[in-house]
C-alpha cells in the first residue's frame, strides 16, 4: 500500500502547473508515546524544475492519521508523486 510506505520515509508531490511542491517526512525525534507524526513542507519550485532544490517556505507537522489525509486530498486535487528533489 503507498500510504503506509509513505510513512517509512520521505515522498514529495508536485502540482499540477509544477510551481510548488509538498514533503511529506517522519519526524523520527518524535517524544509523543501515543502517537507518531509527519512533517508536511510547503516550497515553491524557482528556477528551472529539478536543476534548482525548491524554496521551502513552512513546515507543520500532522499526526500520520491526519498527514494520510492530506496526501489523499492532494491526489485528489491533481498533485502529483515526484522525485525530481529525492
Amino acid at each position: 500500500m503507498l500510504i503506509a510506505y509513505l510513512m517509512v520515509q520521505g515522498y514529495w508531490l508536485i502540482n499540477s502547473n509544477r510551481s510548488e511542491v509538498r514533503r511529506f517526512i517522519k519526524n523520527t525525534n518524535n517524544k509523543d508515546r501515543f502517537f507518531e507524526y509527519m512533517y508536511v513542507d510547503t516550497g515553491k519550485i524557482v528556477g528551472f524544475l529539478g536543476k534548482e532544490p525548491p524554496v521551502m517556505k513552512k513546515r507543520e507537522e500532522f499526526k500520520i492519521k491526519e498527514a494520510r489525509e492530506i496526501w489523499k486530498k492532494l491526489i485528489a486535487q491533481g498533485w502529483r508523486k515526484t522525485a525530481l528533489f529525492d
